[in-house]
């Protein structure tokens, strides 16, 4: 077993020092996390145990598997683990500023201005204006064999984004450019050639960063002067008891963060949902008897709570396929994890997408379940940090309410107008050299009810 490459404990510590391995030259194990997460984290978590370290993307970073890890980091009771300088050095170039890149003061003074963008009256007003956008997105889907769902979903929510966020409307070409623009700066963040050479993932997603500040502060004066039930208003006129507000910077570097984790995660998740519900259509099944007897083809916000085994489903999904596979951290002061020592300005990460796939909290991990999620059973109370996928403590993600309002509202008119199936034995080829998703578009039989 190779000794760490981190400091050493103090001299007459206890701690131990992170045991681990670089990798191969230059590439450390970059390539074999993003290949096969799943594989790899298995495979160190046997050989170093809980919390080892290797080089990825060309830095030493400590690898901290399964929930009593997670809390030490997420909860950060000592203040030592920072979002700011670990999530700049992947996206910080794409994604400046945005509330996920920002700590403890400054965050939570931001945080405060932007939760009145996500309370109830705000929500209630979003959910309104998502209900016609969804309609008229998916009555543009034709059944057929070979229908791309992800795809699909995902121009549905970038359209959605779009109208609820923005509340603008764009032509088909300019949306496709924006969404152009979101998905090259997403990918940047992982690219392997970390300096602009043309037509690389690093160039594209500076260029995408200056496509994305453009087009927001265009539409910027028309937002402070009209307002409106949107995303985009509300940041505008967003006040704090204390009336503090947004500049129009700090509202730029938001909506170009939120409208990129709005729209990208809810993709996944509910592509995630639409993959195993065609695998298990006893579970589609379910959901669309549950939607109909509701007896309206359009969710209320009262409704939402009614949906109770679409929640166990989401939950699962959300499992299953963390849309944000790793939240990283850097220390800002020497700390401990486990008994082991992590010394100031070093890189961890938690493996959301692995940490949900531990057999000791998760029976039959590979299995999609959604029951482990009833009442009766609750296996995500093994631990408070087991199931982790919109993070915790003061960086919990701000609109989880919002995704699982706009999950909800866009499953319920699916399942009530669509049937889909693939075919036995097909198993979606994930990319989780990114955000996970699947490589072939998940290709279905979408069949009209």
């Amino acid at each position: 077993m190779a000794t760490s490459q981190l400091a050493a404990p103090p001299e007459g510590s206890d701690l131990k020092p992170v045991p681990g391995a670089p990798g191969f030259p230059v590439i450390g194990t970059t390539f074999q996390m993003m290949r096969d997460p799943f594989a790899y984290s298995r495979k160190r978590r046997e050989r170093f145990g809980t919390v080892s370290w290797s080089n990825v993307l060309f830095k030493p970073m400590v690898t901290l598997q399964g929930p009593e890890a997670a809390e030490t980091v997420l909860v950060n009771r000592d203040k030592a683990f920072a979002n700011g300088p670990a999530w700049t050095y992947f996206i910080g170039p794409f994604f400046h500023r945005g509330i996920m890149l920002l700590d403890f003061d400054e965050h939570l003074h931001h945080r405060r201005i932007m939760q009145q963008a996500f309370n109830k009256p705000r929500l209630r007003s979003y959910m309104q204006a998502m209900a016609p956008s969804i309609e008229r997105g998916i009555e543009g889907w034709r059944p057929r064999d070979g229908f791309k769902f992800y795809d699909h979903m995902k121009q549905l929510t970038l359209d959605l984004a779009m109208d609820v966020f923005m509340g603008v409307e764009l032509d088909r070409r300019e949306a496709d450019r924006i969404n152009g623009a979101f998905i090259d700066a997403v990918r940047a963040g992982t690219a392997y050639v970390r300096f602009p050479v043309p037509g690389l993932r690093w160039h594209k997603g500076l260029r995408a960063r200056k496509t994305l500040e453009k087009f927001f502060y265009e539409h910027l004066p028309a937002k402070r002067e009209k307002g409106g039930d949107d995303l985009f208003a509300a940041l505008c006129e967003a006040e704090t008891d204390d009336g503090e507000t947004f500049t129009d910077e700090d509202v730029v570097n938001h909506m170009i963060f939120v409208l990129m984790a709005a729209h990208d995660t809810s993709t996944t998740t509910m592509a995630t949902m639409a993959y195993y519900l065609a695998r298990n259509p006893e579970w589609q099944d379910r959901l669309r008897e549950e939607s109909l007897a509701l007896g309206k083809p359009v969710l209320d916000f009262e409704d939402l709570e009614k949906l109770t085994t679409l929640d166990l489903v989401i939950k699962e999904a959300l499992r299953l396929v963390a849309p944000v596979p790793a939240l990283p951290r850097r220390t800002v002061k020497d700390t401990e994890v486990l008994g082991f020592h992590i010394p100031k300005d070093t890189f961890v990460f938690l493996p959301t997408l692995t940490n949900h796939y531990l057999e000791e909290y998760w029976p039959e991990p590979e299995r999609f379940d959604p029951g482990r999620f009833a009442e009766d059973r609750r296996e995500d109370k093994v631990h408070h940090y087991a199931w982790q996928p919109f993070g915790g403590g003061v960086h919990k993600c701000i609109g989880l309410h919002f995704a699982g309002m706009q999950i909800k509202s866009v499953l319920h008119q699916v399942l009530q107008r669509y049937r889909w199936s693939v075919p036995e034995g097909y198993e979606w080829p994930l990319d989780t050299t990114s955000l996970p998703s699947p490589k072939d578009g998940l290709p279905v039989r979408l069949e009209q009810i």
